[in-house]
């Protein structure tokens, strides 16, 4: 299992938002100057997460995109599992599958079952409002990534 980029810029720039007033909406151009990142790539990131109401969008004046739910109720969880592909640790477990065709003589794959719900548990115990609280105040950007 590997988070990719577009997953960690969904989750900073939802933490952003959480930190900037988690009910108003955030223009596209400041969430993209603060976090670093061209307007392009973050309004795709953005679009699936209105498409999948993780966040809500408006447009016009006084527009932008906002939390859908109060960043106490969000979770990584959510986040993640819309933007990413596969959180999975193997694709037999992957999307709700049940294994392959050797699933009923795999040794493996409850191991796997296993370690695919430790990862969506631990990310479903993590709040966006957690995130916020432990983030660094006076870093804009978070980080250098591009």
């Amino acid at each position: 299992m590997r988070v990719s980029t577009k997953g960690r810029y969904a989750i900073r720039v939802i933490i952003d938002m959480a930190e900037n007033g988690e009910s108003e909406f955030h223009p596209l151009h400041n969430l993209a100057e603060r976090q670093g990142l061209s307007e392009k790539y973050l309004e795709a990131i953005l679009g699936v997460l209105v498409k999948n109401n993780v966040l809500e969008g408006a447009r016009g004046k006084g527009g932008g995109y906002k939390l859908a739910k109060p960043a106490a109720e969000l979770t990584v969880w959510e986040i993640l599992s819309v933007i990413e592909t596969s959180i999975s640790p193997v694709e037999c477990v992957a999307d709700g599958k049940n294994g392959c065709d050797r699933a009923d003589v795999c040794p493996t794959l409850p191991m796997w079952k296993d370690l695919a719900k430790i990862i969506k548990d631990y990310f479903t115990g993590i709040t966006i409002e957690q995130l916020a609280r432990k983030a660094p105040k006076i870093a804009r950007p978070l980080c250098n990534e591009k």
